[in-house]
């Protein structure tokens, strides 16, 4: 399988148009080539590829005929997955693979076939370069609603800059044409059919909205994680902590039965992610303190790289488990069934400062033990992501209170850190020639944990400002 990021912007054009001189934004015109393109376009019976704004197709004709996956990307680039053609008809492995999450266990099947008359041409710098490619394209649809027609532009980047897409824009446009109005072919032809399915309440309460974004999270992250790109594990591990967090706290808002199976199955996927982030995080943070001491640096990214690749087997087991997909299905039951009939807590936001008033009465009450200070971070976590459920809504002091609350958790944070990597070092220490090593970090780790401790009475000090807290009573 071959993957390239495609960066390229669409135009719609009228009938007759003639692409005009486009020699003001480069030095000079290939030869134009023509193509006739035949794609057919697979998705599920409810479009769950478009409407997450992916195509699959399989594509004969071109330069590049094959079966092609095209993802989100940044701006106007999309990430291309492209597999060569075989005789089959059949979605190869590959892609079915990196669309999963969405897919789940429905089946793909042809929902559009386009054929495209394209007239391809090469713009050049002076040396011979192609810096881009002008398709101008008819385009001939054929769905279950029907057959359609039109006209459209594509310019895609090659060996150019972005800059070269505006000084084409700015000629394109003088011409006569308008940026497409839809994100791609496919999103045109099965336009009346998407925007039925993707037609969305005009207005969730708080708690929806937070949890639907944290089941969105989840799933924009997986073909990411599935790379264990360590970003997308950190996203998707806190989102599932939201959403969890989310059900234990806004208990009215979902139905208690499924809400509390729900909670078990993301712990456990939070657990499988945890596995290869926490050993990464601890890689790096007791790689670098234990500079001084290369042969205990060493032992310990030994240690931590065996950690990290027995998470990742596990976590790749995880996610291509029935359990991960029952999962992600739970999730949108649960949430869209929610949605659907517009559960309202009225007592939510009281709730928010209930969750935040017990992390404050845990914190008080901890003292110096570990164990303690460790639950008043977990109920804080609990609490800061209550807030953010209304803090949008509340304004600066909301924004305010979320920062003042993180900052708090962060230094417990720190602190549990340090316990944790106490533990770490103890074990590892344990019958090694350089143990001495070991106990030096050991003591610089209860430093740590005695500096985090005297840092907490300014952050709860801060996190408990009346004009903070004032709108969640």
């Amino acid at each position: 399988m071959q993957t390239a990021t495609e960066t390229e912007r669409k135009y719609d054009v009228p009938a007759g148009f003639t692409l005009p001189d486009l020699t003001g934004a480069v030095a000079g015109l290939g030869e134009a080539e023509v193509h006739e393109l035949d794609a057919t376009y697979f998705d599920t019976e409810d479009l769950r590829l478009a409407r997450n704004k992916h195509t699959l197709r399989r594509r004969t004709g071109g330069n590049d005929a094959g079966w092609h996956l095209k993802t989100p990307g940044t701006g106007s680039s999309r990430r291309e997955h492209q597999v060569p053609l075989d005789d089959e008809d059949v979605v190869p492995a590959e892609l079915t693979g990196i669309v999963r999450a969405i897919v789940r266990t429905r089946e793909l099947k042809p929902v559009a076939r386009l054929r495209t008359h394209r007239i391809e041409t090469p713009l050049r710098d002076g040396e011979g370069r192609t810096l881009a490619l002008v398709a101008q394209d008819e385009v001939g649809a054929e769905t279950d609603a029907g057959e359609q027609r039109w006209q459209e532009l594509e310019v895609e980047l090659v060996d150019g800059s972005p800059e070269l897409l505006d000084a084409v824009e700015e000629l394109l446009r003088a011409a006569g044409a308008t940026p497409a109005a839809g994100p791609s072919k496919l999103a045109r032809a099965l336009d009346d059919r998407l925007r039925k399915l993707n037609r969305k309440p005009k207005k969730l309460n708080p708690v929806l909205r937070y949890a639907r974004e944290q089941r969105d999270t989840i799933a924009e992250q997986d073909a990411a994680v599935r790379a264990v790109d360590p970003e997308a594990v950190h996203k998707m591990r806190v989102a599932t902590r939201r959403l969890r967090s989310t059900l234990k706290t806004f208990k009215g808002s979902f139905e208690q039965e499924r809400a509390a199976s729900l909670k078990d199955e993301l712990k456990w996927l939070a657990d499988s992610l945890g596995a290869v982030r926490d050993a990464q995080v601890l890689s790096q943070k007791l790689g670098s303190a234990a500079e001084p001491f290369p042969t205990v640096a060493q032992e310990l990214r030994d240690r931590f790289a065996i950690a990290v690749e027995q998470g990742k087997q596990q976590l790749h087991t995880d996610l291509d488990s029935d359990r991960y997909l029952a999962l992600l299905d739970a999730i949108d039951d649960l949430v869209d069934d929610a949605v659907a009939k517009g559960t309202e807590d009225a007592g939510a936001l009281g709730r928010a400062g209930k969750a935040l008033r017990k992390a404050d009465q845990l914190l008080d009450e901890a003292q110096a033990d570990d164990g303690e200070l460790h639950e008043a971070r977990k109920k804080y976590k609990q609490a800061r992501y209550a807030v953010e459920v209304f803090a949008g809504d509340a304004g600066k002091p909301g924004k305010r209170l979320v920062k003042g609350l993180t900052e708090l958790q962060d230094v417990l944070g720190a602190h549990q850190d340090s316990v944790v990597a106490r533990e770490v070092l103890q074990d590892a220490a344990w019958e090694r020639p350089n143990a001495f090593d070991y106990g030096i970090l050991f003591a610089r780790q209860e430093q740590v944990g005695e500096e985090t401790r005297r840092g907490l009475p300014e952050v709860t000090e801060k996190s408990r400002k009346g004009s903070l807290r004032s709108w969640l009573s």
